[in-house]
């Protein structure tokens, strides 16, 4: 299985618009953070996604999507589904199957209406099949997905468990709660990615200390940080990492900051 981060940012995306921070005019290409996205590839040529957001087109450009097996959802927020007309090339041939809870899927319909009813010819629609999926897991090829509830805030959404074979790996963006009854669901992954949005307190998310505590109560290998915003730089956010495992001894244990276009094996 191979992971490929699509994007690491925060629903802004780094550079914020109007913005003159020493982040947002970095010449780091790490410091350039589309909206959180992220590519999964089987042994098998499976292709999978989690969440389309408005950059959706340049990501698969980017990252040489010429088809997909399914999308999977974390939540309905726009900077994690309004890049879903984006995927009108990739579902002309197949429909696209789309999984999320009941919340996010009931929202998809309704953001999307033209793409479930009938329309005039010309222009286009992506053709979805927007399913429940909150409960069990569901394989596609050799991949098995299954859902970990989470809270953003106040409102419930998924993180989802991947596995294929003995390797698993977990995504948990936008988390500011992982309920006792998800860390089982939770377990060892060989790779976590977790949303640590700053290092000052978020009412809806993790920031770096509470998102590096959550990775290390998982015992996963490595960890990588993603959704994160334009107050610290990709090697600010490695120092703090360092620093932060250093501090734990957590030996060698991975605790990095993700960024646009990271490529992991699992």
């Amino acid at each position: 299985m191979k992971l490929n981060i699509l994007g690491s940012g925060t629903s802004d995306g780094i550079p914020v618009l109007g913005c003159n921070c020493p982040v947002c005019r970095s010449v780091d290409r790490r410091d350039r953070r589309l909206r959180s996205s992220l590519l999964i590839r089987g042994a098998g040529g499976e292709q999978v996604v989690i969440d389309t957001g408005p950059e959706f087109r340049l990501q698969a450009l980017r990252a040489g999507i010429g088809r997909l097996d399914a999308v999977f959802l974390t939540h309905s927020h726009a900077d994690h589904i309004h890049g879903m007309d984006d995927l009108r090339p990739l579902s002309r041939e197949t429909p696209l199957p789309v999984y999320g809870n009941r919340e996010t899927i009931d929202e998809l319909r309704e953001r999307f209406s033209y793409v479930f009813r009938e329309t005039q010819q010309g222009g286009g629609k992506p053709r979805l099949v927007p399913t429940v999926a909150d409960t069990g897991p569901i394989t596609i090829g050799s991949l098995r997905f299954s859902p970990v509830p989470v809270m953003h805030g106040t409102l419930s959404i998924l993180g989802w468990r991947v596995d294929e074979g003995s390797a698993a790996a977990v995504y948990l963006t936008d988390t500011s709660e992982i309920p006792a009854s998800s860390r089982s669901l939770i377990g060892r992954p060989g790779v976590l990615i977790i949303g640590g949005l700053r290092a000052r307190p978020h009412p809806t998310h993790f920031n770096f200390e509470q998102a590096l505590d959550a990775a290390a109560q998982t015992g996963a290998p490595r960890n990588f940080l993603t959704h994160i915003c334009h107050d610290y730089s990709h090697r600010d956010i490695a120092a703090y990492c360092r620093n932060y495992r250093k501090q734990h001894g957590l030996g060698s244990t991975v605790m990095k900051p993700a960024y646009d276009g990271l490529e992991l094996d699992v």
